[in-house]
């Protein structure tokens, strides 16, 4: 399979022109990413591969062509072996998977497969009757980095050190530098990675995904993680945007009559209570710490939210405010 999808990604890719050699060495290279076999694939091998994604024994009846008698291309441009319908074996699969996961529904430790259930049941149903999905999840089509996550992830398990070539958006030029990384984060459909960077006197680093140019395994030693607690490190924030020795603070908001319903069903953090029921609103409170996220979460109930606490975060909401309306023409009086 790893041979598979890397033959496809080579197809899908038309600005190169792919001789069988070429896919050969691409072949060898995702082999030894994957496993760290180093031998290589044979030229048998990748061309038996060929044979198989363009036969119907794995469902994929792949349009691979020879142009000009050396490159291999798809007739078809948008086509690839992952966007393929699922066939009967797929859907008997599916649905035995989806059977057993539910068996676990509603158990207080299985939380988490609910909306996974959701999601197995929505697609075989929508397969098997041809009928558009009748969930609609949020997805991002266009997120740049899940290439890395699998890499990442195994880097993880593995406890191996890797090297990063990363440019954040601030930084004018990318930079290469060898990581341990601890924990993958998802955040509003994006990914981040929190590690150690093996610099002399480094701090825990949050890396995003999206940032990421390349990613490549070292035998350098993986650097262990001894201070943090990963199960709780994200307990006491909104986003992924903290420091190890931050500490959380109080914080207090009113939302207005028509609001506080949706605040009550969606809380703005597991820590969120409600403080004292007023006639125009309702006043809750938090303990998160300050930050970014929390800024712009606040800052998107525009004139439906106002911040009582603490003082300095009062500041901060008031001085974005006075910036945006400033970009309207609108000066504070």
């Amino acid at each position: 399979m790893i041979r598979y999808r890397t033959i496809d990604q080579c197809l899908q890719n038309r600005f190169k022109k792919w001789t069988l050699e070429d896919l050969i060495e691409a072949c060898s290279d995702a082999i030894y990413e994957y496993h760290g076999i180093d031998t290589g694939v044979s030229r048998r091998t990748v061309q038996a591969d060929i044979a198989m994604m363009r036969s119907n024994k794995l469902g994929y009846e792949a349009p691979i062509v020879v142009v000009d008698k050396k490159y291999y291309t798809y007739s078809d441009k948008n086509y690839s072996i992952t966007s393929i319908p699922l066939n009967q074996q797929d859907m008997e699969v599916l649905s035995e998977v989806s059977g057993l996961l539910k068996q676990f529904k509603g158990l207080n430790h299985f939380t988490d497969l609910n909306e996974l259930v959701s999601k197995l049941e929505d697609k075989i149903y929508s397969q098997k009757t041809q009928s558009t999905p009748v969930i609609d999840f949020e997805k991002n089509d266009d997120l740049k980095g899940l290439e890395w996550l699998e890499v990442i992830r195994k880097a993880i398990a593995a406890k191996k050190t890797i090297c990063i070539t990363y440019q954040s958006f601030k930084a004018r030029e990318a930079s290469s530098f060898c990581f341990s990384g601890y924990l993958l984060k998802e955040y509003r459909n994006r990914w981040f990675v929190l590690g150690m960077p093996h610099k002399r006197n480094a701090h825990i680093m949050n890396l995003a995904l999206d940032r990421i140019q390349a990613v490549e395994e070292r035998e350098e030693p993986y650097r262990e993680n001894r201070t943090l607690d990963l199960a709780t490190y994200y307990d006491n924030c909104i986003g992924v945007t903290k420091t190890p020795d931050q500490r959380e603070c109080e914080v207090v908001f009113w939302i207005d009559a028509d609001n506080a319903p949706y605040v009550i069903t969606k809380p703005l953090h597991h820590t969120q209570k409600l403080l004292s029921d007023q006639d125009n609103g309702k006043i809750f409170s938090i303990k998160v710490i300050l930050n970014f996220e929390l800024e712009r979460e606040l800052l998107g109930f525009g004139a439906k939210i106002k911040v009582l606490g603490p003082k300095i975060l009062v500041k901060q909401i008031k001085q974005q405010l006075v910036k945006a309306l400033e970009r309207y023409g609108v000066k504070e009086t």
